[in-house]
C-alpha cells in the first residue's frame, strides 16, 4: 500500500537529533563516532520500518550504537517515536535509499548489519534489488570492518535460499541458517519486529541466516 504524503512529517523528523537527512548523514561520513561522541561500535539496520526492533536493539546494546535506515518520512516518523518512547539515545535514523549508504559510511565504521524482511523481489529482472544480492554486499564490504556480521531474517524461502549463493561468492562465510529462527538456539536473543509479529501469528516460519566477512 502506497504511504499518502504528509506534509508535517519532515519538519518534526528535522526537529530531533535523532534525524538526518541524506546530506546530513553524507556529511557525517568518516565522523559516527564523533557523531556519538565515543568510540563504540556501530550497529546498521537497513529497513528499519516503524523502529520497534531499532529501539530494542539499542536498549539491549548501551555499549554499541545503531544506525537505522527507511526510505520514507512517513514510515521513519513512527521509529523517532519509538526511540523517544524507549529513552534511546544510542540512535540515529537516515531517510535514504539504500543504494546511497556508500556516501554515507566510511571504511571500517559499521561493525555489524541487519537485514530484516526486506523485499524479495520475486522477478528475475528485479533480483539485483535485494538487500542480499550480491550487487549489494560488494557496497557493503566498503564501510564494514574485517570479521563483521550480517544477520539477515525472511520469511521468503526463495530470497533465503538464493542468498546462500549470494553470501558465499561475495566473500561471507555463512556460520548458521535455520527455517525456523523461533525454534532454534538464537530464539532468545532475537528481537521480533512487527512483521515477524504478525508472520508468527499467521504460522508463517521466519527463515534467519548469520554470515561474517571473511
Amino acid at each position: 500500500m502506497r504511504l499518502r504524503k504528509k506534509w508535517w512529517v519532515r519538519p518534526e523528523l528535522e526537529a530531533s537529533p535523532i534525524f538526518k537527512s541524506l546530506d546530513q548523514a553524507k556529511e557525517t561520513k568518516g565522523n559516527w563516532k564523533q557523531e556519538f561522541n565515543n568510540e563504540n561500535n556501530i550497529y546498521l539496520e537497513l529497513g528499519c520500518g516503524r523502529g520497534g526492533f531499532t529501539a530494542e536493539l539499542a536498549k539491549r546494546n548501551l555499549d554499541k550504537n545503531v544506525v537505522a535506515i527507511d526510505l520514507k518520512d512517513e514510515i521513519l516518523i513512527h521509529t523517532l517515536n519509538n526511540l523517544k518512547d524507549n529513552e534511546v539515545e544510542n540512535a540515529r535514523i537516515i531517510a535514504t535509499n539504500i543504494i546511497f549508504i556508500p556516501e554515507i559510511f566510511d571504511e571500517n565504521e559499521i561493525s555489524r548489519i541487519y537485514i530484516n524482511f526486506c523485499n524479495p523481489w520475486p522477478k528475475d529482472r528485479h533480483k539485483k534489488r535485494r538487500l542480499t544480492h550480491s550487487s549489494f554486499l560488494k557496497l557493503y564490504k566498503g564501510f564494514i570492518k574485517p570479521g563483521s556480521e550480517i544477520r539477515f531474517k525472511t520469511d521468503d524461502l526463495e530470497l533465503f535460499e538464493e542468498s546462500f549463493e549470494y553470501f558465499e561468492e561475495s566473500g561471507f562465510e555463512i556460520l548458521y541458517k535455520t527455517y525456523d529462527l523461533h525454534n532454534s538456539e538464537y530464539a532468545e536473543q532475537n528481537i521480533m519486529t512487527e512483521y515477524e509479529s504478525k508472520f508468527k501469528e499467521l504460522g508463517i516460519k521466519t527463515k534467519f541466516l548469520l554470515a561474517k566477512l571473511k
